[in-house]
C-alpha cells in the first residue's frame, strides 16, 4: 500500500468539510478506503496534522536512555563485564546483539581484553616460519641429475 500525497490528503479534508458527501461517498469519489478517511480524520482532530506518521511504526526500541546511562555508569564501575551480565544488572528482556547494537551506538566498543599486562619476557606468538622449507633434510632439488629416465631400461 502506498502512502497517500499531502496534496490528496487535503483535498479529501476539504471535500469532507465542505459537506461534498458523506464519507463513504467521498472515499469512493477520491478511490480510498473509508477506513482511511476515517484514520485521517481521526488524526487531524487528535494532533492538528495531516502527514505521513511513518516515523511512528514500527517496534518501539527496549533499550532507552535511561539504560544507555545505567550502562555507561556499569562498565565506569567495572569494564570487563559481558552482555550477558549487563542484561542481568539492567534486567533487561531483549537479546545480547541489541545490547551489542546500543553499545556501538553509544561510541562503547565491547572487545574482551585480558585484565592482566602482556607479558615482557615470553613471546606471546611463536616465531615466524620460514618460507619454502629447502633447508629441511630429505628434500628434493629440481633439476637433479642423480635419477635421470635415460639411464632405466624398459622390461
Amino acid at each position: 500500500m502506498r502512502t497517500l500525497s499531502l496534496d490528496l490528503r487535503e483535498r479529501i479534508l476539504c471535500s469532507y468539510d465542505g459537506g461534498e458527501g458523506t464519507r463513504e461517498e467521498i472515499a469512493q469519489r477520491f478511490r480510498v478506503s473509508l477506513g482511511m478517511v476515517k484514520k485521517l480524520l481521526q488524526q487531524r482532530r487528535r494532533t492538528g496534522e495531516i502527514g505521513a506518521r511513518h516515523h511512528l511504526a514500527g517496534r518501539k526500541p527496549m533499550i532507552v536512555a535511561s539504560h544507555q546511562r545505567q550502562l555507561r555508569a556499569l562498565l565506569a564501575g567495572k569494564v570487563d563485564l559481558t552482555l550477558k551480565q549487563m542484561r542481568a544488572a539492567l534486567e533487561l528482556d531483549c537479546s545480547l546483539q541489541a545490547i551489542h547494537v546500543v553499545l556501538g551506538k553509544m561510541g562503547l566498543t565491547y572487545k574482551k581484553r585480558r585484565c592482566e599486562p602482556a607479558s615482557k619476557s615470553a613471546p606471546t606468538s611463536p616465531g615466524r616460519a620460514v618460507r619454502g622449507g629447502g633447508d629441511r633434510a630429505g628434500s628434493i632439488q629440481r633439476g637433479s641429475s642423480s635419477s635421470t629416465k635415460a639411464g632405466r631400461k624398459r622390461t
